[in-house]
């Protein structure tokens, strides 16, 4: 293979694009040079930002242009920013023979990384995480001549990749079918950091977490948190009279409504107040960053529930696995834009071990099979029902334990099948080959 060089290209926070750096690590564990491309923000993961073999090169950050121009002025007046830094970023590192471009976003990127290809005779391949024309049409509408612009942009250069991957086989249908794009279906797997945890990591975990929110803490003692305590024989050990904990994670766009699970855990609050109720106090950690994370902030806080407890934090790379690992249910409010991806979180969250409850739209059934790995829901009501069943006697419950147990086993099954395995039978053919 020599010494081929390789460039991933993310036009958005790199630290928030997890299948891309993993791409990263795997090309890097391949004996490629890596250059990832793309804006700070959020911290990478530790191990590709340590990893000798990879170089991160960022952008520099657009300006607001809104603050000075009309809406739609603006928004090419950003395209040109990121088309002129991008390609000046492309040009000027070591010539990849490679690059692999994250869609979406669709513009500039595509065609920025398409005519480096060209000047470099690279190799070129897209990987389909969505439509973007799908994700603008949530903001401008469907009818908008930047949706049908957007249309033209990503068919015009995707069909001019070298190679394509996708992140199901509803996508690789749709890719042939609209534009003729032959597309390999890669799905997103867990890498191994996503496994399941012991309860004395689970209560480091919490003590760790405590001290930035008091909602971790006990009242009992300095060893103790609300889920965990350590016994006179230094061993960790769950408490009995601890409260359930549901995790989410999101990036709080619009493409998940956040007022189905506030209304879910609103009848949830009103059905724990019942008197002999069988339902434990709730902890609901929801992670990320995003544009509309004040907005539904605020609508927590105008809560007045006594039972429910809700923590917005963001957690460090590290953390964030054994969160997942450490909790009782997730959920994931993930609509999909074009009803063609699937929600990376609960490959995570399976990874860990973690039962979900998603919600339901055209292609979830090829990652979440309702009632064996998880639950879907169709509305706040369902979803409602599901909390309530899932916690109803936690955590001494039979009937809770033995579904519990059930779910985590079919779980096993998932997670013998890691990220990188996976990707080196599907995706490095697509570049050790040219």
């Amino acid at each position: 293979m020599g010494s081929k060089c390789v460039c991933v290209v993310v036009l958005g926070d790199i630290g928030r694009s997890p299948r891309m750096q993993y791409h990263s690590l795997s090309f890097a564990k391949e004996g490629y040079d890596v250059d990832v491309v793309g804006y700070s923000g959020s911290e990478p993961i530790k191990e590709l930002s340590e990893h000798p073999k990879v170089k991160i090169r960022y952008l520099a950050p657009c300006p607001d242009f809104q603050q000075y121009l009309p809406r739609s002025l603006a928004y090419v007046s950003k395209i040109i920013w990121q088309s002129i830094t991008l390609l000046f970023a492309l040009l000027y590192k070591r010539r990849s023979h490679h690059v692999i471009v994250q869609n979406p976003p669709a513009i500039p990127a595509l065609a920025v990384c398409w005519f480096y290809s060209l000047v470099m005779v690279a190799n070129y391949v897209i990987d389909w995480h969505n439509y973007g024309h799908t994700v603008l049409a949530l903001t401008v509408g469907q009818e908008h001549m930047f949706v049908r612009i957007s249309i033209w942009f990503e068919s015009y250069f995707g069909r001019r990749a070298t190679a394509s991957l996708c992140v199901t086989k509803a996508m690789k249908v749709d890719l042939e079918k609209k534009w003729g794009i032959s597309a390999v279906t890669l799905y997103d797997r867990p890498p191994d950091a996503f496994r399941p945890i012991s309860i004395l990591e689970s209560h480091q975990l919490f003590v760790s977490l405590a001290n930035q929110y008091p909602t971790f803490r006990s009242n009992d003692s300095s060893t103790s948190t609300i889920f965990t305590e350590v016994l006179s024989s230094g061993e960790a050990v769950w408490r009995k009279d601890r409260p359930g904990l549901i995790v989410s994670s999101t990036s709080w766009t619009e493409d998940e409504d956040f007022s189905i699970l506030l209304s879910a855990l609103q009848e949830y609050e009103e059905a724990r107040c019942d008197e002999g109720c069988e339902l434990p106090a709730l902890v609901c950690v929801i992670t990320g960053k995003g544009p509309l994370k004040e907005h539904y902030c605020q609508l927590m806080k105008e809560k007045t529930w006594k039972h429910i407890q809700v923590v917005t934090p963001w957690l460090k790379p590290e953390d964030y696995p054994h969160l997942l690992a450490s909790a009782n249910l997730g959920i994931c409010l993930h609509t999909s834009s074009s009803g063609l991806d699937l929600p990376m979180k609960v490959v995570d969250m399976f990874g860990c071990g973690l039962p979900v409850c998603a919600y339901n739209f055209s292609c979830l059934n090829e990652l979440v099979k309702h009632n064996i790995n998880g639950w879907k829901f169709d509305d706040a009501s369902q979803l409602a029902d599901q909390l309530q069943t899932w916690f109803r006697g936690f955590p001494c419950s039979e009937v809770q334990l033995e579904r519990d147990a059930k779910f985590r086993e079919e779980l096993k099954i998932f997670q013998k099948l890691r990220w990188h395995e996976n990707w080196t039978f599907n995706a490095l053919p697509l570049f050790s080959a040219r």
